[in-house]
């Protein structure tokens, strides 16, 4: 969450910058990309934020909360059958800042904020951490059986691969550990 804003609010009160914003979210959600001024840009983040994760549960009371701040039916139905799938895999950063310059009239610094509806792209693990990883040995957890179910012999086989796995190990960092020494003799 961000913190509060101090000092002077957006359009004098706090109610008429409550329902500036609760106007710039429907425009937002209607055009999907709409020209502010900076400041209203970022105040109006977090709260279009909110409502589109509101949007992602779906149920009826997120549906009356979006509606007790926006208030337009039409707005709220686009936003939760329409905006809530294409932002179902996204993990929040649902919007985007744009500085595009500054109005001409009063030099006010200006920017574009519109909704991310690419889909996401997982990223590649890099493969330092994945090395990482392999040195430090972490294993995908493995489903135990209850005790008293698994049978007296199958016992004694499991723990001797398990003592085999860190010999196999401790052979390979051997290796490894001679390797560069060779190539300082060199």
């Amino acid at each position: 969450m961000p913190k509060p804003t101090k000092g002077p609010r957006l359009g004098g009160g706090p109610a008429h910058e409550r329902l500036l914003l609760a106007n710039l979210a429907a425009a937002l959600f209607t055009h999907k990309s709409i020209q502010t001024t900076e400041t209203k840009a970022k105040r109006l983040r977090p709260i279009a934020e909110r409502l589109i994760t509101f949007a992602k549960r779906g149920d009826l009371h997120a549906r009356r909360k979006v509606l007790g701040i926006i208030g337009d039916k039409g707005v709220v139905h686009e936003l939760f059958t329409e905006i809530a799938p294409l932002v179902a895999e996204r993990e929040g950063g649902y919007t985007r800042i744009t500085k595009t310059g500054f109005r001409k009239g009063d030099n006010a610094p200006m920017a574009v904020i519109e909704l991310v509806l690419e889909p996401v792209s997982k990223k590649p693990a890099s493969s330092k951490k994945s090395a990482a990883r392999a040195d430090v040995g972490v294993t995908e957890p493995v489903a135990e059986t209850p005790a008293e179910e698994t049978p007296a012999e199958d016992a004694p086989a499991e723990e001797t691969a398990v003592e085999e796995t860190p010999a196999e190990e401790s052979t390979d960092e051997a290796t490894m550990d001679e390797a560069p020494a060779e190539d300082d003799k060199k």
